[in-house]
């Protein structure tokens, strides 16, 4: 009878601690924001971009689209970053750590041109312009009498408000731009996306650009320009 009473209250034990064991496991860490950022779709061969050269085992190929920022649903704009468009190619099945901070862009190159860094995608947010959008129509302007003139009334003419982008317009522009932005992290080959730098110059004015990768395959530039 003693031992039939040991056994009975070990298997109430091992039960209790499953239990307990179940409830104090760490759950599964949730995918972070990085984890939406899919990148763009590879094209066919680094030929397709307007460049590309060789690194290592590998080849890095770009685009520049100026203050155009192409995502597969539309074709925003930003005044305040240009961005370029970078491929990365290799041996089947094999993979590299992809990070924006490994490329800065030298703009009118010079001997002493400065070099600028690569941003986080999430910089941009703040400058997106969506060229489809259109604001509403303003109200028409009244006299004093309340009739219509339909023209201007001089000093009783107030400035227009100011226009605010829709809050789900806003969402929108940032969700494609972040859908669209470089994979970052070790990755399979190919693999694509967009990388951002700050300039506010006019595209027409840029004379000559040079991208310049520094990372884990190697070191090379590519002129865009």
């Amino acid at each position: 009878m003693q031992a039939s009473f040991s056994l009975k209250t070990l298997a109430a034990l091992l039960v209790v601690s499953s239990a307990a064991f179940c409830q104090t496991a760490p759950a599964q860490e949730a995918p972070g924001k990085d984890a939406q950022i899919k990148g763009l779709p590879p094209r066919p061969t680094p030929g397709d971009y307007q460049a590309h050269a060789k690194v290592g085992d590998f080849t890095v190929a770009a685009e520049f689209t100026e203050h155009a920022i192409s995502t597969p649903e539309a074709t925003l704009s930003s005044e305040d970053f240009v961005a370029v468009e970078v491929g990365f190619f290799g041996p089947p099945d094999s993979h590299l750590k992809i990070s924006h901070e490994d490329f800065s862009l030298r703009i009118n190159t010079g001997k002493k041109a400065p070099v600028t860094a690569s941003v986080q995608y999430g910089i941009v947010f703040r400058s997106l312009k969506d060229p489809e959008w259109q604001p509403p129509e303003p109200p028409a302007s009244k006299s004093k009498t309340g009739i219509n003139t339909g023209g201007d009334s001089g000093q009783d003419s107030a400035p227009p408000p100011p226009v605010h982008i829709p809050i789900e317009v806003e969402r929108a522009m940032q969700q494609r731009v972040q859908k669209a932005a470089l994979p970052q992290g070790d990755r399979s080959l190919p693999a694509a996306g967009l990388i951002f730098f700050p300039f506010r110059g006019k595209a027409k004015n840029i004379r000559s650009i040079e991208l310049i990768y520094d990372g884990p395959a190697g070191k090379v530039n590519l002129r865009l320009h």
